[in-house]
């Protein structure tokens, strides 16, 4: 199995071929075709037939349902197989890709769930000869291009409320982490859905994931990465005005007042930045706590961070896993290093750790006494660094919160019910969790204000980035208008 077109797993047409090996320990974990623009070109080519000439678009909800809900039950039952697919392409720890796997399970069931919901509506237009009717129809081919730290889970996003709302798609994972979306569109095919319907090109995004932006064949493209990626995106969609979907990640606040419960807070603080080696687009890598408590807060932090054990998958002693390669690692050593020469005070870590000479490990990072002119602070570093600010009153902390161009995600942590609504409602962020970091739910809308992207994913409005918006108006009883006098004699 490789790429999949109109139906047939095929190699791509170069014959070119690309390794994958697992970021823990360097093992090959297999070969699949490198498709180029011609492979995808094709891909799109399929999807446009299959939208145009057959009867996909309009094939009745509760088949498009049993198609979600049987691959969902395929999912579940391949747990294993599918999350050790996920961790040797990731590195990631395999109880964290069993997770992964049990959350793209609910994906797939409530898209299935909501399908019969979407009816449209009808318009009382006060006039008992006339029917006006608001009704949702599929948006037509759609690109897919999703990241490499949550392959699956973010394939799912997109793959189950396009096949929910009758699209056809062409799918382009990462290039580092293709073996769960070849897992996936298999289990969709076995599960009956129609050649061309869904398609899979594996490659870089300049060659293989570019036409998904820019082919006049795609009719909606949805892409979750980086923010310079994003806004290549963006330009080349808008040359055909094509509807753009957009994750584009985070610098996400994660705020504790002196009243929080101490252990949740300090235990959360630690899992909002460092689960999956801080490759989490939500990650609460910015830490801004009250003054009063900063020093015991933040040494307890150092304590807890040093004791984080890394491993790769299979080491069931291991807390947190590798980085996602040689070249990740480096931009996240820079990062640390410039945040130092801009006056942060390193803590813990800075560092790869010993002993992991074949995987893509980085220590666990604490950069304390860092303000929000400092880069360390407003860029991403995607990786298991801790920045931490501090601030004296509740404005001060929202207004710390609210100082970067993203707006993904963040936490407060107070016992305070009042101050804590207070503070969610005025911060600038799409999720905001309350004495939480990190749980979602299919049923509610993902996405983020500001640079974070544009749309979401998840929930109806998820499931509504996939459909159009069309009105149809019917007149029962039709009459001529009048307002031009087509019987005389002139008008003839």
């Amino acid at each position: 199995m490789g790429l999949l077109i109109d139906g047939h797993w095929c190699q791509a047409a170069s014959g070119a071929t690309r390794t994958i090996t697992c970021p823990a320990d360097g093992h090959v974990v297999g070969s699949v075709p490198e498709a180029g623009e011609v492979d995808t070109v094709r891909a799109i080519e399929a999807a446009r037939r299959a939208f145009d000439s057959t009867s996909w678009r309009t094939t009745s909800s509760l088949e498009r349902s049993r198609l979600l809900l049987a691959v969902a039950d395929r999912l579940e039952s391949e747990t294993q197989t599918v999350a050790a697919a996920e961790s040797a392409d990731t590195g990631k720890r395999l109880v964290e890709s069993r997770y992964d796997v049990a959350d793209v399970v609910s994906c797939f069931r409530y898209f299935a769930g909501l399908i019969p919901k979407d009816s449209g509506r009808v318009i009382d237009t006060g006039n008992p000869t006339t029917i006006s009717r608001v009704q949702h129809e599929p948006v037509g081919v759609c690109g897919l291009i999703t990241p490499w730290n949550y392959p699956l889970l973010q394939a799912s996003w997109k793959v189950a409320p396009a096949l929910a709302a009758g699209c056809t798609f062409v799918l382009k994972p990462s290039e580092l982490t293709p073996h769960t979306s070849i897992l996936l569109m298999q289990y969709l095919v076995d599960a009956g859905m129609p050649a061309g319907v869904g398609n899979l090109v594996l490659g870089a995004g300049p060659t293989a994931g570019a036409p998904l932006s820019s082919h006049p064949d795609i009719d909606m493209v949805s892409f979750t990465g980086g923010l310079a990626t994003g806004r290549r995106i963006m330009e080349a969609a808008s040359a055909t005005v094509k509807k753009v979907a957009l994750e584009l990640g985070g610098k996400n606040p994660n705020i504790v007042f002196a009243d929080a419960d101490w252990d949740a807070a300090v235990d959360n603080a630690l899992t909002a930045v460092f689960l999956h080696s801080g490759q989490v687009c939500s990650a609460g890598a910015r830490l801004i706590v009250e003054e009063s408590i900063h020093d015991d807060f933040v040494d307890a932090l150092v304590e807890a961070a040093e004791g984080i054990r890394l491993g790769g998958p299979y080491d069931e002693k291991a807390q947190t896993g590798a980085l996602i390669s040689a070249a990740h690692r480096d931009k996240i050593a820079d990062y640390v290093a410039k945040a130092l020469k801009e006056g942060a005070t390193l803590r813990c870590g800075g560092r790869e750790p010993d002993g992991h000479a074949d995987g893509f490990f980085y220590l666990p990072t604490i950069l304390d006494g860092c303000t929000a002119s400092m880069t360390c602070v407003q860029e991403e570093s995607f990786g298991p660094v801790l920045t931490v600010e501090t601030f004296r009153t509740e404005a001060e902390a929202t207004a710390i919160a609210n100082d970067t161009y993203y707006g993904l995600a963040g936490g407060v942590w107070t016992s305070d019910a009042s101050k804590a609504q207070r503070v969610a409602n005025a911060l600038r962020h799409g999720t905001i969790w309350i004495n939480d970091f990190h749980p979602y739910l299919p049923q509610a809308e993902w996405g983020g204000f500001k640079q974070s992207g544009v749309g979401r994913e998840l929930g109806a409005q998820g499931f509504g980035e996939y459909l159009e918006t069309k009105h149809v108006y019917q007149n029962l009883d039709p009459k001529p208008s009048g307002w031009f006098d087509v019987s005389a004699k002139e008008a003839r």
